[in-house]
């Protein structure tokens, strides 16, 4: 596996953004998306005092990523969990506040890249996607066996495809002569069944059902909903956070978090905000910031990339 293959996203963004939490001595650091280890590794670089959290759902990432952080030692911590399990994780660990945590929630490089895991629609696969392959439904499952209406929810809940309702049909009669298994049927079937019109407009036209299935097999935004704030509770008064989106539905979802927890809970007309009501959180970012020109140009992965970024303001308040 070259590791050239892999640049992490915005990475010195990030690290920009967390480096005032993370400069402190006894600094903890969670990695939520650990992938292939670009992230950990220069966070362990750049911080020589803080220690790292990171994890992955992913058993053959972790693997990987285990090897080049092995030089780090004691300083890395691996886990085998999926995000939301964060607060369980540092429970189990000892550790009761962080002072950063960084989610990447791309699909790791090199889960499109080996061709056998069915995430990318450019090469044949078996139907599979799952980031975990040690537990749950696999894509293929999805599609032969969930009743049409609610194949039409998922594609444009989660692709955001406007021609959910003709893919969908199409697949019920294909599934009904033969189940789907690989990929290149499925991309074939969705090119056959779009119009002219929306085949001309935005990449790959098999793109949003392939990420709507994703997003079903691996719960990914159920998941997203219970970690961002879990997180974000885990941070000590003055800890950072740091979150890569890449579509509108998951950058969504980190705004309302962050916004909520950046404004004041107070009844409208008190003259004094008491410090119960007073904002959690400091928003580090103007909206969302995009990735350069050419950061693009260098890594195409990161053109659809959007970053927000929070710092830990005061506790919560006592219930």
């Amino acid at each position: 596996m070259s590791q050239s293959r892999h640049v992490p996203v915005m990475l010195q963004r990030c690290l920009d953004l967390l480096a005032p939490a993370l400069e402190r001595p006894g600094a903890v650091v969670v990695d939520c998306t650990l992938g292939l280890g670009g992230h950990s590794e220069a966070l362990l670089q750049r911080f020589p005092e803080a220690r790292l959290v990171a994890l992955d759902r992913d058993k053959e990432a972790l693997r990987l990523s285990g090897e080049r952080l092995a030089p780090f030692g004691e300083r890395a911590t691996l886990v085998h969990a999926v995000y939301d399990e964060l607060p369980d994780v540092l429970d189990r660990l000892g550790i009761a506040r962080v002072q950063g945590v960084l989610f990447d929630l791309g699909v790791s490089s090199m889960q499109l890249d080996e061709a056998d895991r069915g995430f990318a629609y450019a090469q044949d696969a078996p139907l599979d996607m799952r980031m975990d392959q040690t537990t749950g439904i696999s894509a293929a499952e999805v599609l032969n066996t969930y009743p049409p209406g609610e194949l039409v929810r998922i594609l444009r809940a989660y692709g955001e495809e406007k021609q959910a309702k003709r893919i969908v049909s199409a697949i019920v009669r294909e599934r009904a002569k033969e189940p789907f298994d690989n990929s290149a049927r499925l991309v074939e079937l969705i090119r056959d069944a779009l119009p002219q019109a929306a085949k001309r407009t935005g990449g790959n036209p098999a793109k949003r059902t392939f990420q709507a299935l994703r997003i079903e097999v691996n719960g990914e935004l159920s998941v997203l909903e219970r970690a961002i704030p879990a997180a974000v509770k885990a941070l000590a008064v003055g800890g950072r956070i740091a979150v890569l989106s890449y579509h509108s539905l998951e950058d969504r979802l980190v705004k309302q978090v962050f916004a909520a927890g950046a404004a004041t809970t107070a009844p409208p007309g008190l003259p004094v905000v008491p410090e119960r009501y007073q904002p959690r959180l400091k928003l580090l970012t103007r909206g969302a910031e995009l990735p350069t020109e050419e950061e693009v140009a260098e890594n195409r992965r990161a053109a659809p990339a959007r970053l927000r970024g929070a710092e830990r303001i005061r506790e919560d308040a006592e219930q």
